[in-house]
Protein backbone atom coordinates (compact mmCIF):
# COMPACT_ATOMS: atom_id res chain seq x y z
CA UNK A 1 0.00 0.00 0.00
CA UNK A 2 1.57 3.43 -0.65
CA UNK A 3 0.39 4.73 2.72
CA UNK A 4 2.37 2.12 4.12
CA UNK A 5 5.31 2.65 1.68
CA UNK A 6 5.39 6.35 2.15
CA UNK A 7 5.93 5.37 6.12
CA UNK A 8 8.53 2.96 5.46
CA UNK A 9 10.77 6.18 3.97
CA UNK A 10 10.03 8.29 6.81
CA UNK A 11 7.10 9.89 5.43
CA UNK A 12 4.54 11.01 7.89
CA UNK A 13 2.43 12.91 5.65
CA UNK A 14 -0.95 11.27 4.19
CA UNK A 15 -1.53 11.07 0.24
CA UNK A 16 -5.23 11.86 -0.98
CA UNK A 17 -6.11 8.54 -1.02
CA UNK A 18 -5.16 8.39 2.94
CA UNK A 19 -7.26 11.07 3.69
CA UNK A 20 -10.47 9.23 1.78
CA UNK A 21 -9.46 6.30 3.78
CA UNK A 22 -9.53 8.07 6.42
CA UNK A 23 -12.57 9.98 6.34
CA UNK A 24 -14.18 6.89 5.10
CA UNK A 25 -13.66 4.72 8.59
CA UNK A 26 -14.04 8.13 10.78
CA UNK A 27 -17.39 8.68 9.46
CA UNK A 28 -17.71 4.86 10.53
CA UNK A 29 -16.98 5.92 13.89
CA UNK A 30 -18.63 9.10 13.63
CA UNK A 31 -21.91 7.29 13.21
CA UNK A 32 -21.57 5.00 16.05
CA UNK A 33 -20.64 7.27 18.73
CA UNK A 34 -24.02 9.39 17.42
CA UNK A 35 -25.98 7.24 18.53
CA UNK A 36 -25.03 7.18 22.01
CA UNK A 37 -25.48 11.29 22.53
CA UNK A 38 -28.03 12.13 19.87
CA UNK A 39 -31.79 10.77 21.35
CA UNK A 40 -31.01 12.02 24.76
CA UNK A 41 -32.46 15.20 24.44
CA UNK A 42 -35.85 13.47 22.91
CA UNK A 43 -36.18 10.44 25.42
CA UNK A 44 -39.59 11.62 26.31
CA UNK A 45 -41.11 12.44 22.65
CA UNK A 46 -39.74 8.81 21.63
CA UNK A 47 -41.43 7.68 24.96
CA UNK A 48 -44.98 9.13 23.60
CA UNK A 49 -44.50 8.07 20.06
CA UNK A 50 -43.81 4.69 20.63
CA UNK A 51 -46.24 4.42 23.85
CA UNK A 52 -43.96 4.17 26.32
CA UNK A 53 -42.49 5.48 29.56
CA UNK A 54 -38.67 6.85 30.42
CA UNK A 55 -37.97 3.74 31.58
CA UNK A 56 -39.16 2.07 28.60
CA UNK A 57 -36.47 4.36 26.47
CA UNK A 58 -33.57 3.96 29.19
CA UNK A 59 -34.36 0.14 28.35
CA UNK A 60 -33.79 0.75 24.83
CA UNK A 61 -30.62 2.67 25.04
CA UNK A 62 -29.45 0.21 27.84
CA UNK A 63 -30.19 -2.67 25.61
CA UNK A 64 -28.39 -1.45 22.51
CA UNK A 65 -25.08 -0.65 24.37
CA UNK A 66 -25.45 -4.11 26.14
CA UNK A 67 -25.66 -5.55 22.84
CA UNK A 68 -23.12 -4.12 21.78
CA UNK A 69 -20.74 -4.83 24.79
CA UNK A 70 -21.77 -8.48 24.54
CA UNK A 71 -21.08 -9.46 20.68
CA UNK A 72 -18.01 -6.45 20.28
CA UNK A 73 -15.35 -9.36 20.63
CA UNK A 74 -16.67 -12.36 18.70
CA UNK A 75 -17.75 -9.63 16.29
CA UNK A 76 -13.89 -8.79 15.98
CA UNK A 77 -13.34 -12.60 15.80
CA UNK A 78 -15.89 -12.64 13.03
CA UNK A 79 -14.05 -10.07 11.15
CA UNK A 80 -10.63 -11.98 11.63
CA UNK A 81 -12.36 -15.15 9.37
CA UNK A 82 -14.02 -13.56 6.84
CA UNK A 83 -11.52 -9.90 6.54
CA UNK A 84 -12.15 -6.74 9.03
CA UNK A 85 -13.30 -5.05 5.07
CA UNK A 86 -16.18 -7.19 4.42
CA UNK A 87 -17.11 -7.59 8.23
CA UNK A 88 -17.05 -3.48 8.33
CA UNK A 89 -19.43 -3.73 5.26
CA UNK A 90 -21.67 -6.22 6.21
CA UNK A 91 -22.13 -4.60 9.26
CA UNK A 92 -22.60 -1.20 7.56
CA UNK A 93 -25.76 -3.22 5.75
CA UNK A 94 -27.39 -4.09 9.13
CA UNK A 95 -26.52 -1.44 11.24
CA UNK A 96 -28.41 0.46 7.98
CA UNK A 97 -31.64 -2.34 8.37
CA UNK A 98 -31.66 -1.54 11.88
CA UNK A 99 -31.81 2.56 11.72
CA UNK A 100 -34.39 2.15 8.76
CA UNK A 101 -36.47 -0.18 11.44
CA UNK A 102 -36.47 2.44 13.84
CA UNK A 103 -37.62 5.17 11.72
CA UNK A 104 -40.43 3.21 11.32
CA UNK A 105 -41.62 2.00 14.71
CA UNK A 106 -44.51 1.98 15.87
CA UNK A 107 -44.13 1.07 19.49
CA UNK A 108 -41.47 -0.34 21.69
CA UNK A 109 -40.61 -4.05 20.57
CA UNK A 110 -39.95 -2.85 17.21
CA UNK A 111 -37.84 0.07 18.82
CA UNK A 112 -35.94 -2.81 20.24
CA UNK A 113 -35.26 -4.60 17.23
CA UNK A 114 -34.26 -2.19 15.10
CA UNK A 115 -32.37 -0.08 17.57
CA UNK A 116 -31.34 -2.17 20.18
CA UNK A 117 -30.28 -4.98 18.43
CA UNK A 118 -29.94 -4.71 14.43
CA UNK A 119 -28.03 -1.32 15.11
CA UNK A 120 -26.10 -3.41 18.26
CA UNK A 121 -25.11 -6.01 15.62
CA UNK A 122 -24.04 -4.19 12.82
CA UNK A 123 -21.87 -1.70 15.24
CA UNK A 124 -20.52 -4.71 16.98
CA UNK A 125 -19.12 -5.73 13.48
CA UNK A 126 -18.06 -2.54 12.22
CA UNK A 127 -15.86 -1.10 15.71
CA UNK A 128 -13.32 -4.03 16.03
CA UNK A 129 -12.58 -3.46 12.08
CA UNK A 130 -12.15 0.21 12.05
CA UNK A 131 -9.55 -0.04 14.44
CA UNK A 132 -7.55 -3.34 12.53
CA UNK A 133 -8.57 -0.89 9.29
CA UNK A 134 -6.38 1.68 10.83
CA UNK A 135 -3.55 -0.47 11.26
CA UNK A 136 -3.40 -2.20 8.05
CA UNK A 137 -3.96 1.40 5.73
CA UNK A 138 -1.43 3.13 7.57
CA UNK A 139 2.13 3.35 8.12
CA UNK A 140 3.66 3.21 11.85
CA UNK A 141 4.11 7.04 11.73
CA UNK A 142 0.91 8.09 10.57
CA UNK A 143 -0.65 5.47 13.02
CA UNK A 144 -1.12 7.93 16.04
CA UNK A 145 -2.57 10.81 13.83
CA UNK A 146 -4.46 8.41 12.03
CA UNK A 147 -6.38 6.61 15.66
CA UNK A 148 -6.58 10.13 17.11
CA UNK A 149 -8.36 11.36 14.26
CA UNK A 150 -10.95 8.77 14.29
CA UNK A 151 -11.44 8.86 17.98
CA UNK A 152 -11.59 12.80 17.50
CA UNK A 153 -14.77 11.98 15.02
CA UNK A 154 -16.61 10.40 17.52
CA UNK A 155 -16.12 12.63 20.34
CA UNK A 156 -17.28 15.16 17.63
CA UNK A 157 -20.26 12.89 17.26
CA UNK A 158 -20.92 13.20 20.89
CA UNK A 159 -20.50 16.78 21.26
CA UNK A 160 -22.98 17.40 18.41
CA UNK A 161 -25.51 14.44 18.90
CA UNK A 162 -27.74 16.05 21.29
CA UNK A 163 -27.99 19.72 19.00
CA UNK A 164 -28.60 17.26 16.06
CA UNK A 165 -30.87 15.57 17.81
CA UNK A 166 -32.91 18.70 19.16
CA UNK A 167 -32.87 20.26 16.05
CA UNK A 168 -34.31 16.95 13.84
CA UNK A 169 -37.16 16.50 16.85
CA UNK A 170 -37.91 20.19 17.13
CA UNK A 171 -38.64 20.74 13.40
CA UNK A 172 -39.21 17.56 11.59
CA UNK A 173 -39.03 14.59 13.85
CA UNK A 174 -36.57 12.41 16.41
CA UNK A 175 -37.36 9.74 13.00
CA UNK A 176 -35.87 11.57 10.35
CA UNK A 177 -32.28 10.94 12.69
CA UNK A 178 -32.59 7.52 11.95
CA UNK A 179 -33.13 8.13 8.34
CA UNK A 180 -30.11 10.36 8.10
CA UNK A 181 -28.18 6.79 9.25
CA UNK A 182 -29.44 5.00 6.45
CA UNK A 183 -28.25 7.65 3.91
CA UNK A 184 -24.69 8.03 5.73
CA UNK A 185 -24.55 4.25 5.84
CA UNK A 186 -24.93 4.64 1.97
CA UNK A 187 -22.13 7.09 1.74
CA UNK A 188 -19.78 5.48 3.54
CA UNK A 189 -20.24 1.75 1.90
CA UNK A 190 -19.50 3.59 -1.46
CA UNK A 191 -16.00 4.93 -0.11
CA UNK A 192 -15.13 1.64 1.59
CA UNK A 193 -14.28 0.23 -1.74
CA UNK A 194 -11.21 2.36 -1.47
CA UNK A 195 -9.73 0.91 1.70
CA UNK A 196 -7.51 -1.77 1.77
CA UNK A 197 -8.40 -4.87 3.65
CA UNK A 198 -6.28 -6.19 7.02
CA UNK A 199 -5.83 -10.07 6.56
CA UNK A 200 -4.99 -11.29 9.89
CA UNK A 201 -1.86 -13.43 9.95
CA UNK A 202 -4.08 -16.21 10.15
CA UNK A 203 -7.08 -17.76 10.67
CA UNK A 204 -9.00 -17.72 14.35
CA UNK A 205 -11.64 -19.82 15.67
CA UNK A 206 -14.59 -18.66 17.73
CA UNK A 207 -14.79 -19.59 21.04
CA UNK A 208 -18.09 -20.64 21.27
CA UNK A 209 -18.57 -20.94 24.78
CA UNK A 210 -16.56 -18.32 25.66
CA UNK A 211 -19.19 -16.23 23.87
CA UNK A 212 -22.22 -17.75 25.45
CA UNK A 213 -20.80 -17.59 28.49
CA UNK A 214 -19.42 -13.75 28.24
CA UNK A 215 -23.47 -12.64 26.73
CA UNK A 216 -25.06 -14.33 29.62
CA UNK A 217 -22.52 -13.22 32.32
CA UNK A 218 -22.49 -9.27 31.40
CA UNK A 219 -26.42 -9.84 29.91
CA UNK A 220 -27.92 -11.19 33.33
CA UNK A 221 -26.01 -8.52 35.46
CA UNK A 222 -26.98 -5.32 33.62
CA UNK A 223 -30.40 -6.22 33.17
CA UNK A 224 -30.61 -6.93 37.08
CA UNK A 225 -29.58 -3.40 37.63
CA UNK A 226 -31.73 -2.10 35.03
CA UNK A 227 -34.59 -3.69 36.78
CA UNK A 228 -33.72 -2.26 40.13
CA UNK A 229 -35.68 0.50 39.54
CA UNK A 230 -39.30 -1.62 38.99
CA UNK A 231 -38.21 -5.03 41.44
CA UNK A 232 -36.33 -3.36 44.27
CA UNK A 233 -32.60 -3.61 44.71
CA UNK A 234 -33.00 -6.04 47.58
CA UNK A 235 -36.52 -6.47 48.98
CA UNK A 236 -39.12 -7.18 46.24
CA UNK A 237 -41.65 -3.87 45.36
CA UNK A 238 -45.46 -4.86 46.55
CA UNK A 239 -46.69 -6.92 43.99
CA UNK A 240 -43.55 -7.80 42.07
CA UNK A 241 -41.46 -11.30 42.13
CA UNK A 242 -39.97 -12.64 44.75
CA UNK A 243 -37.50 -15.37 44.80
CA UNK A 244 -36.71 -16.53 47.96
CA UNK A 245 -37.56 -13.64 49.87
CA UNK A 246 -34.96 -11.12 48.20
CA UNK A 247 -35.60 -9.17 44.39
CA UNK A 248 -35.22 -11.21 41.47
CA UNK A 249 -31.88 -8.38 40.69
CA UNK A 250 -30.26 -9.76 43.64
CA UNK A 251 -29.97 -13.03 42.25
CA UNK A 252 -29.85 -11.95 38.93
CA UNK A 253 -26.67 -9.89 39.81
CA UNK A 254 -24.83 -12.70 41.20
CA UNK A 255 -25.71 -15.18 39.33
CA UNK A 256 -24.03 -12.39 36.84
CA UNK A 257 -21.10 -12.37 38.30
CA UNK A 258 -21.22 -16.21 39.17
CA UNK A 259 -21.16 -16.79 35.20
CA UNK A 260 -18.12 -13.94 34.39
CA UNK A 261 -16.34 -16.10 36.62
CA UNK A 262 -16.73 -19.17 34.65
CA UNK A 263 -16.05 -17.32 31.44
CA UNK A 264 -12.86 -16.29 33.03
CA UNK A 265 -12.05 -20.16 34.25
CA UNK A 266 -13.11 -21.43 30.57
CA UNK A 267 -10.64 -18.41 29.23
CA UNK A 268 -7.52 -20.22 31.07
CA UNK A 269 -8.39 -23.56 30.18
CA UNK A 270 -8.95 -23.04 27.01
CA UNK A 271 -5.26 -20.94 27.02
CA UNK A 272 -3.42 -24.06 28.96
CA UNK A 273 -4.35 -26.66 26.40
CA UNK A 274 -3.12 -24.32 23.90
CA UNK A 275 -6.18 -23.44 22.21
CA UNK A 276 -7.43 -20.17 21.17
CA UNK A 277 -9.91 -18.54 23.66
CA UNK A 278 -11.94 -15.59 23.26
CA UNK A 279 -10.23 -13.57 25.21
CA UNK A 280 -6.55 -14.19 25.55
CA UNK A 281 -6.17 -13.99 29.53
CA UNK A 282 -2.59 -12.92 28.93
CA UNK A 283 -3.94 -9.80 27.54
CA UNK A 284 -5.46 -8.39 30.47
CA UNK A 285 -2.57 -9.21 32.25
CA UNK A 286 -0.66 -6.28 30.56
CA UNK A 287 -0.75 -2.98 33.27
CA UNK A 288 -0.93 -0.53 30.01
CA UNK A 289 -3.85 -2.10 28.73
CA UNK A 290 -6.11 -3.24 31.94
CA UNK A 291 -5.31 0.37 33.13
CA UNK A 292 -6.35 2.00 29.73
CA UNK A 293 -9.73 -0.64 29.69
CA UNK A 294 -10.43 0.46 33.38
CA UNK A 295 -10.48 4.26 32.43
CA UNK A 296 -12.55 3.73 29.40
CA UNK A 297 -15.26 1.99 31.65
CA UNK A 298 -15.39 4.27 34.40
CA UNK A 299 -15.45 7.21 31.51
CA UNK A 300 -18.26 5.43 29.58
CA UNK A 301 -20.22 5.25 33.06
CA UNK A 302 -20.28 8.17 34.09
CA UNK A 303 -20.57 10.21 30.27
CA UNK A 304 -23.75 8.19 29.55
CA UNK A 305 -25.40 8.27 33.30
CA UNK A 306 -24.67 12.28 32.62
CA UNK A 307 -26.00 11.59 29.06
CA UNK A 308 -29.13 10.45 30.51
CA UNK A 309 -29.98 12.44 34.11
CA UNK A 310 -29.05 16.13 32.43
CA UNK A 311 -31.51 15.70 29.40
CA UNK A 312 -34.50 14.53 31.82
CA UNK A 313 -33.68 17.58 34.28
CA UNK A 314 -33.97 19.69 30.99
CA UNK A 315 -36.63 18.31 29.14
CA UNK A 316 -38.71 16.62 31.73
CA UNK A 317 -38.09 19.00 34.91
CA UNK A 318 -38.23 22.39 33.22
CA UNK A 319 -40.25 21.54 29.95
CA UNK A 320 -37.84 22.36 27.80
CA UNK A 321 -37.92 21.62 23.96
CA UNK A 322 -35.35 19.04 22.34
CA UNK A 323 -33.87 21.67 20.38
CA UNK A 324 -33.43 23.91 23.72
CA UNK A 325 -32.33 20.82 25.45
CA UNK A 326 -29.63 20.33 22.87
CA UNK A 327 -28.57 23.90 22.76
CA UNK A 328 -27.75 23.71 26.95
CA UNK A 329 -25.77 20.58 26.55
CA UNK A 330 -23.72 22.61 23.79
CA UNK A 331 -21.12 23.99 26.40
CA UNK A 332 -20.17 20.04 26.66
CA UNK A 333 -19.18 19.96 23.59
CA UNK A 334 -17.36 22.50 23.15
CA UNK A 335 -14.76 21.40 26.00
CA UNK A 336 -14.93 18.23 25.02
CA UNK A 337 -13.74 19.38 21.12
CA UNK A 338 -11.14 21.44 22.61
CA UNK A 339 -9.71 18.78 24.76
CA UNK A 340 -10.34 15.90 22.48
CA UNK A 341 -8.55 18.38 19.93
CA UNK A 342 -6.08 20.66 21.53
CA UNK A 343 -4.34 18.45 24.20
CA UNK A 344 -2.61 16.57 21.49
CA UNK A 345 -1.70 19.37 19.51
CA UNK A 346 -0.57 21.48 21.90
CA UNK A 347 0.76 18.81 24.53
CA UNK A 348 2.24 16.23 22.24
CA UNK A 349 4.94 15.04 25.10
CA UNK A 350 2.40 15.71 28.33
CA UNK A 351 2.38 12.76 30.70
CA UNK A 352 -0.72 10.62 29.80
CA UNK A 353 -1.41 9.96 33.27
CA UNK A 354 -2.10 13.24 34.31
CA UNK A 355 -3.73 14.08 31.36
CA UNK A 356 -6.40 10.59 32.87
CA UNK A 357 -6.16 12.25 36.01
CA UNK A 358 -7.33 15.29 35.55
CA UNK A 359 -10.39 14.54 33.09
CA UNK A 360 -11.52 11.79 35.56
CA UNK A 361 -11.41 14.59 38.38
CA UNK A 362 -13.14 17.55 36.22
CA UNK A 363 -16.26 14.97 35.54
CA UNK A 364 -16.17 14.37 39.13
CA UNK A 365 -16.19 18.02 39.63
CA UNK A 366 -18.76 18.74 37.16
CA UNK A 367 -21.29 15.91 38.50
CA UNK A 368 -20.99 17.47 42.18
CA UNK A 369 -20.72 21.17 40.82
CA UNK A 370 -24.93 20.22 39.32
CA UNK A 371 -25.89 17.93 42.19
CA UNK A 372 -24.94 21.27 44.46
CA UNK A 373 -26.66 23.83 42.06
CA UNK A 374 -30.17 21.65 41.55
CA UNK A 375 -33.06 22.66 43.31
CA UNK A 376 -36.99 23.16 42.53
CA UNK A 377 -36.44 26.67 41.72
CA UNK A 378 -33.33 25.83 39.48
CA UNK A 379 -33.10 27.26 35.60
CA UNK A 380 -31.89 25.97 32.77
CA UNK A 381 -28.42 27.92 33.80
CA UNK A 382 -26.96 25.58 36.49
CA UNK A 383 -26.18 23.04 33.68
CA UNK A 384 -23.70 25.28 32.11
CA UNK A 385 -20.58 25.33 34.20
CA UNK A 386 -20.97 21.26 35.44
CA UNK A 387 -21.32 20.73 31.30
CA UNK A 388 -18.00 22.85 30.41
CA UNK A 389 -16.53 20.51 32.93
CA UNK A 390 -17.58 16.75 32.21
CA UNK A 391 -16.93 17.96 28.44
CA UNK A 392 -13.22 19.15 29.43
CA UNK A 393 -12.70 15.49 31.14
CA UNK A 394 -14.36 13.85 28.43
CA UNK A 395 -12.37 15.41 25.62
CA UNK A 396 -8.52 15.01 27.94
CA UNK A 397 -9.66 11.18 28.39
CA UNK A 398 -10.48 10.50 24.85
CA UNK A 399 -7.33 12.68 23.83
CA UNK A 400 -5.15 9.57 25.88
CA UNK A 401 -6.58 6.42 25.68
CA UNK A 402 -7.27 5.21 22.91
CA UNK A 403 -3.72 5.44 21.95
CA UNK A 404 -2.81 3.90 25.26
CA UNK A 405 -4.55 0.92 24.55
CA UNK A 406 -3.45 0.24 21.25
CA UNK A 407 0.36 0.72 21.66
CA UNK A 408 -0.02 -1.23 24.56
CA UNK A 409 0.23 -4.54 22.28
CA UNK A 410 1.94 -5.46 18.81
CA UNK A 411 0.05 -4.03 15.65
CA UNK A 412 -1.16 -7.88 14.98
CA UNK A 413 -3.24 -7.94 18.20
CA UNK A 414 -5.05 -4.29 17.48
CA UNK A 415 -8.55 -5.81 16.11
CA UNK A 416 -8.35 -7.98 19.80
CA UNK A 417 -7.82 -4.86 21.15
CA UNK A 418 -10.31 -3.00 19.33
CA UNK A 419 -12.85 -5.64 21.04
CA UNK A 420 -11.85 -5.59 24.38
CA UNK A 421 -11.98 -1.59 24.31
CA UNK A 422 -15.13 -1.34 22.98
CA UNK A 423 -16.59 -4.20 25.30
CA UNK A 424 -15.43 -2.30 27.96
CA UNK A 425 -16.62 0.92 26.66
CA UNK A 426 -20.11 -0.47 26.04
CA UNK A 427 -20.19 -2.21 29.53
CA UNK A 428 -19.73 1.21 31.14
CA UNK A 429 -22.35 2.98 28.95
CA UNK A 430 -24.88 0.26 29.64
CA UNK A 431 -23.89 0.24 33.26
CA UNK A 432 -24.03 4.10 33.84
CA UNK A 433 -27.13 4.44 32.01
CA UNK A 434 -28.83 1.65 33.96
CA UNK A 435 -27.57 2.31 37.57
CA UNK A 436 -28.09 6.60 37.34
CA UNK A 437 -31.71 5.40 35.82
CA UNK A 438 -32.89 2.59 38.31
CA UNK A 439 -31.32 5.03 41.54
CA UNK A 440 -32.94 8.23 39.95
CA UNK A 441 -36.54 6.50 40.22
CA UNK A 442 -35.86 4.37 43.55
CA UNK A 443 -35.06 7.92 44.80
CA UNK A 444 -37.74 9.57 42.99
CA UNK A 445 -40.55 7.06 44.64
CA UNK A 446 -39.75 6.98 47.62
CA UNK A 447 -39.47 10.40 47.60
CA UNK A 448 -42.81 11.50 46.30
CA UNK A 449 -44.84 9.08 48.63
CA UNK A 450 -42.85 10.73 51.39
CA UNK A 451 -43.61 14.03 50.16
CA UNK A 452 -47.32 13.02 49.57
CA UNK A 453 -47.86 11.49 52.79
CA UNK A 454 -46.81 14.68 55.05
CA UNK A 455 -48.87 17.18 53.19
CA UNK A 456 -51.86 17.88 54.53
CA UNK A 457 -53.76 18.95 51.57
CA UNK A 458 -53.91 15.73 49.87
CA UNK A 459 -56.41 13.83 51.69
CA UNK A 460 -56.08 10.81 53.23
CA UNK A 461 -57.50 8.58 50.76
CA UNK A 462 -55.75 9.67 48.19
CA UNK A 463 -52.42 9.19 50.19
CA UNK A 464 -53.18 5.55 50.73
CA UNK A 465 -53.99 4.94 46.92
CA UNK A 466 -51.01 6.54 46.00
CA UNK A 467 -48.96 4.50 48.20
CA UNK A 468 -50.54 1.57 46.89
CA UNK A 469 -50.55 2.06 43.14
CA UNK A 470 -47.04 3.95 43.17
CA UNK A 471 -45.34 2.14 45.59
CA UNK A 472 -43.42 -0.32 42.91
CA UNK A 473 -42.22 3.00 41.09
CA UNK A 474 -42.98 6.58 40.58
CA UNK A 475 -42.78 7.53 37.11
CA UNK A 476 -40.22 9.93 35.59
CA UNK A 477 -43.00 12.45 34.41
CA UNK A 478 -43.44 16.74 34.16
CA UNK A 479 -45.77 19.13 35.58
CA UNK A 480 -47.82 19.31 32.72
CA UNK A 481 -48.26 15.61 32.55
CA UNK A 482 -48.62 15.32 36.01
CA UNK A 483 -51.69 17.91 36.05
CA UNK A 484 -52.95 16.07 32.75
CA UNK A 485 -53.77 12.56 35.16
CA UNK A 486 -54.90 15.01 37.96
CA UNK A 487 -57.35 16.96 36.36
CA UNK A 488 -58.83 13.00 34.57
CA UNK A 489 -58.78 11.78 38.07
CA UNK A 490 -60.99 15.03 39.68
CA UNK A 491 -58.76 16.32 42.49
CA UNK A 492 -59.48 19.42 43.57
CA UNK A 493 -56.90 22.38 43.00
CA UNK A 494 -55.49 22.15 46.43
CA UNK A 495 -54.55 18.86 46.39
CA UNK A 496 -53.50 18.82 42.61
CA UNK A 497 -50.80 21.67 43.31
CA UNK A 498 -49.62 19.93 46.79
CA UNK A 499 -48.59 16.50 44.15
CA UNK A 500 -47.16 18.46 41.63
CA UNK A 501 -44.82 20.31 44.61
CA UNK A 502 -44.56 16.93 45.80
CA UNK A 503 -43.81 15.52 42.20
CA UNK A 504 -41.17 18.72 41.87
CA UNK A 505 -39.41 17.95 45.14
CA UNK A 506 -38.99 14.08 44.78
CA UNK A 507 -37.55 14.57 40.85
CA UNK A 508 -34.96 17.25 41.55
CA UNK A 509 -33.92 14.39 44.79
CA UNK A 510 -33.73 11.55 42.31
CA UNK A 511 -31.23 13.65 39.92
CA UNK A 512 -29.43 14.53 42.45
CA UNK A 513 -28.66 10.85 44.28
CA UNK A 514 -28.17 9.87 40.43
CA UNK A 515 -25.52 12.43 40.28
CA UNK A 516 -23.77 11.33 43.56
CA UNK A 517 -23.55 7.81 42.49
CA UNK A 518 -21.83 8.79 39.39
CA UNK A 519 -19.75 11.26 41.02
CA UNK A 520 -18.66 8.35 43.96
CA UNK A 521 -18.04 5.84 40.89
CA UNK A 522 -15.53 8.45 39.16
CA UNK A 523 -13.78 9.16 42.75
CA UNK A 524 -13.08 4.51 42.53
CA UNK A 525 -11.73 4.96 39.52
CA UNK A 526 -9.10 7.35 40.67
CA UNK A 527 -7.49 4.38 42.44
CA UNK A 528 -6.68 2.84 39.07
CA UNK A 529 -5.00 5.73 37.30
CA UNK A 530 -1.83 4.77 38.63
CA UNK A 531 -1.91 2.01 35.64
CA UNK A 532 -1.71 4.24 32.85
CA UNK A 533 2.23 5.44 31.77
CA UNK A 534 3.63 8.63 31.95
CA UNK A 535 5.12 8.82 29.30
CA UNK A 536 3.78 8.73 25.71
CA UNK A 537 3.40 6.17 23.50
CA UNK A 538 7.01 6.14 21.23
CA UNK A 539 9.02 7.83 23.14
CA UNK A 540 12.62 6.87 23.93
CA UNK A 541 12.48 6.84 27.69
CA UNK A 542 9.47 4.50 29.01
CA UNK A 543 9.29 4.84 33.09
CA UNK A 544 9.56 1.76 35.27
CA UNK A 545 6.15 2.04 36.66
Amino acid sequence: MAEKTEASNGSSVMTGAARLVLLTLASGQFLMALDSSVMNVSIATVAKDVGTSVTGIQGAITAYTLVMAVLMIPGGKVGAIIGRKRAFMIGCVVYALGSFTTAIAPNLPVLLLGWSFLEGVGAALILPAIVALVAGNFGERQRPAAYGLVAAAGAIAIGLGPLIGGIATTYFSWRWVFAGEVVMVVGILALARRVADAPPDRRPRIDVVGAVLSALGLGGFVYGVLRSDEWGWFSPKPGKPSWFGFSPVVWLMLAGLFVIWLFFRWEHRLARQGKEPLVDPDLLRNRQLSGGLTMFFFQYLIQMGVFFVVPLFLSVALGLSALETGVRILPLSLTLLAAAVGIPRLLPEVSPRAVVRIGLLAMVAGAVTLMAALDTSSGAEVTTVPLLLVGLGMGALASQLGSVTVSAVPDELSADVGGVQNTVTNLGASIGTALAGSVMIAVLTSSFLSNVEQSPAIPAEAKSQATVQLSAGVPFVSDAQLQAALDKSGASSEASQAALDANADARIDGLKVALAILALTGLVGLFFVQRIPTTQPGSAHRPDD
